[in-house]
């Protein structure tokens, strides 16, 4: 009898909570179903006059490339999550912004996407560093400093993957950090950096890596939200964030893979 009660009354006490679980799984269900994955890009390919885009997004999705001045390319992301848009080649540097769409419901990727005449092609991240899309290398190489108008700063490259680097500024040191599991590295400098030339290195595993870059104020953006000018080092891009402020980021050297 005490048996059979037990078993009345565990039956009785998980009743009641049995649509609740089943509802709240079919939310669960529901909710990683709508998830739509903010697509990425990958890889950049010049062939003749075009450049071609490679990157992962949601399956089945449409994928959207748009600049400020109306320019816009679509696609289809494949059911495999890849997806590939072709871009002219043209004099200057270009903004993207990229979106995926399903269901309605469109997000929005991390950063601009930058398309240099000549096929160079880096991801601009506000309040970050670039993201080149550069071949790896086992020792460290300085590939961008982004600087913002209060001086911040921010030194991105490659190095070998997990590799403990020191950056320094004109022989002090301002910042370190660790390479990610791609081998990247995007260190932050601990003071502001000021108005004129400095030479900046990248030492630790694996070597060193120092470069010569000269700041100045980025000028007002009179003719749209980008300006770019070639100078010794590589690009200088001067951009509008997405919050409206105007962060510089300059390009050193490298080539696009």
């Amino acid at each position: 009898m005490l048996a059979a009660g037990l078993a009345a009354s565990l039956l009785t006490a998980c009743g009641p909570d049995t649509p609740g679980k089943a509802k709240a799984a079919e939310e669960a269900n529901s909710a990683e179903a709508g998830y739509l994955a903010p697509p990425t890009l990958e890889s950049a390919q010049r062939a003749g006059n075009r450049i071609t885009l490679v990157g992962q997004g949601a399956p089945d999705s449409d994928i959207r490339l748009g600049s400020p001045t109306g320019e816009a390319v679509m696609g289809r992301v494949d059911a495999f999550g890849r997806w590939s848009l072709a871009v002219p080649n043209e004099p200057g540097v270009r903004l993207f912004g990229l979106s995926t769409t399903r269901g309605g419901r469109t997000v929005q990727a991390e950063g601009y996407i930058m398309v240099a005449d000549g096929g160079e092609v880096a991801l601009l991240r506000a309040g970050a560093g670039a993201r080149r899309l550069t071949a790896g290398s086992s020792s460290p190489r300085i590939l961008a400093v982004d600087v913002d108008r209060e001086g911040g700063a921010v030194v991105s490259g490659v190095a070998a993957p997990g590799a403990g680097l020191n950056i320094r500024v004109d022989r002090v040191t301002r910042g370190g950090g660790r390479t990610d599991d791609d081998g990247r590295f995007f260190i932050s400098l601990s003071d502001s950096l000021s108005h004129g030339p400095h030479y900046i290195q990248a030492g630790g595993d694996g070597g060193e890596d120092g470069v010569t870059i000269a700041t100045s104020p980025a000028a007002p953006l009179v003719y749209g939200p980008v300006r770019a000018d070639r100078t010794p080092m590589g690009w200088r891009i001067d951009w509008m964030t997405p919050g409206g402020g105007v962060q510089t980021t300059l390009l050193i050297g490298g080539e696009t893979r």
